[in-house]
């Protein structure tokens, strides 16, 4: 099984008294540490009062490219996740999401693509899946806890906007948006950050301020901007071409996605 709790059980019925006293443990702490200890110097903190390792595992996230594998740590504040360099020993390129902003959805079965979920935050969504139907209905029951808790805890509500989780571009071989232009090494790929469509560069070649996601304006394919232009007053940008040609490079992507290893847009 992959999923390995961390000293305690989500379902005990003593779990908010064990989450207690895991938080000032030395044995949590120390657990806390080694994970700390596989990003390196180029991750950021995880030690602080009051956190709890609550598990970790190994899940398939569909990236832009294709599915990957990547490292997850589930704590009682934040989920982390990173790429896997060496199992158990190092991961890099590391992921921090509070858990206070996250929602999560299932996800249906569909070919070799099994036992899945949606990971939503107002920042980023991605989908993951896990080896087994057990191993899925583990991590979404601990993280629905975790965020449940924090909720309460905060009395905050839940979040209700959410980044759009992104199609692969396996999907489209056509514009989703004009169903004209065929992606081709010189026609590139582009994804909207409003509705996660893949788009061709005539029909994205503008960009919109999405505060959630960003503190620049970021690309949005036209209908999402005519209809944010709308509501929004006009708080986008002019028009502006970003497409370009690169040899050798199968979609002539530009990578702003430090997630994917493989360039992306």
């Amino acid at each position: 099984m992959i999923f390995s709790l961390s000293l305690l059980s989500l379902f005990d019925p003593g779990e908010a008294k064990m989450v207690d006293r895991l938080a000032n443990s030395e044995a949590n702490s120390k657990r806390i540490q080694v994970v700390e200890g596989c990003f390196g110097a180029a991750g950021q903190p995880l030690v602080i009062p009051g956190r709890v390792l609550i598990g970790e595992g190994v899940l398939t996230k569909l990236c832009r490219k294709k599915p990957k594998a990547r490292q997850f740590f589930l704590f009682n504040d934040i989920l982390v996740y990173g790429n896997i360099v060496i199992q158990k020993k190092k991961y890099n390129k590391q992921h921090i999401i509070p858990l206070e902003s996250v929602t999560i959805n299932t996800v249906a079965d569909e070919g070799d693509l099994r036992n899945g979920w949606l990971i939503k935050t107002p920042t980023k969504s991605f989908a993951v899946y896990a080896a087994t139907a057990t191993e899925k209905s583990e991590w979404m029951s601990h993280i629905s806890k975790c965020v449940g808790d924090l909720l309460e805890k905060s009395g905050k509500a839940p979040t209700g906007e959410h980044a759009a989780v992104w199609i692969p571009d396996s999907e489209a071989t056509l514009c989703m948006r004009c169903q004209k232009i065929k992606f081709t090494p010189l026609s590139r790929r582009h994804h909207c950050r409003k509705c996660g469509y893949v788009v061709c560069g005539p029909c994205s070649d503008k960009k919109f301020l999405l505060p959630s996601q960003s503190s620049k304006p970021v690309r949005v394919c036209e209908f999402c901007y005519l209809q944010l232009a709308s509501a929004g007053g006009g708080t986008g940008l002019d028009p502006r071409s970003d497409s370009y040609s690169r040899s050798g490079s199968k979609y002539n992507n530009v990578s702003d996605d430090e997630d994917e290893e493989d360039s992306s847009d």
